[in-house]
């Protein structure tokens, strides 16, 4: 009975992993298909919205099935509640993604993004999907050491979001009003997502340890 048990609860962490790499991969495929003006990879990215909402919902109903049958306390009660609040931060992960999809498909054939902020742009896709691989990393290996590393990675994040908004406010912006929305847009789009993997990595943290992530402090390495 136990080990059906168990089997439950390692069902859920493997599903939310599954859907970290979904999200994951949605982002960077969002990403070139809005600076390649690809509009049948952007259409996809939205349809496939719909698996993240679908793999959310089954791990919600596995995970109160589980409370419900079996009242999992300490631990194991942290793994079910944190991994409910860390579905929703993937789900809303995958809603960013599709935002950024549907960027692109509204101004197909064109690409929303001037030429002088490609590089920007894809360098905060490229960094959205590395922040998820180790949230991803994180939740396999519960490694408190890497999911505290997010947080300092995360301001890399901040930084580009700072730069799009200089180049928005710098009186030889000549792109108009419509690109300057979409910019507008796309940054907090991948703002927020590497913010929800940050969050992730912070659940674990708190699942781990029993402390919240600006509450814990790491144990001092042994001398040698």
């Amino acid at each position: 009975m136990r080990d059906a048990y168990h089997e439950e609860l390692d069902a859920i962490s493997d599903s939310l992993v599954e859907m970290a790499r979904f999200v994951g991969s949605a982002i960077g495929r969002a990403t070139t298909a809005m600076l390649d003006a690809d509009l049948k990879l952007a259409e996809s990215v939205i349809a496939a919205d719909e698996k993240v909402d679908d793999m959310q919902r089954d791990l919600e109903n596995a995970a109160v099935a589980l409370l419900a049958r079996q009242q999992p306390v300490a631990t194991d009660l942290r793994i079910v509640v944190m991994s409910l609040r860390m579905s929703a931060d993937l789900e809303r992960c995958g809603d960013l993604a599709q935002h950024v999809a549907k960027v692109a498909r509204l101004r197909f054939p064109d690409s929303a993004v001037p030429r002088d902020l490609t590089a920007t742009i894809l360098e905060m896709g490229q960094l959205a999907q590395r922040l998820m691989a180790k949230a991803t990393e994180v939740l396999l290996t519960k490694d408190v050491d890497l999911a505290m590393q997010l947080e300092q990675d995360d301001d890399e994040m901040d930084s580009l979001h700072r730069t799009l908004f200089s180049h928005l406010l710098d009186d030889r912006w000549n792109h108009g009003i419509e690109t300057a929305v979409d910019v507008t847009l796309l940054g907090r789009y991948y703002e927020r997502f590497a913010d929800h993997a940050v969050s992730i990595a912070r659940r674990v943290v708190y699942l781990v340890t029993g402390e919240h992530a600006d509450e814990f402090t790491p144990e001092p390495e042994a001398s040698v």
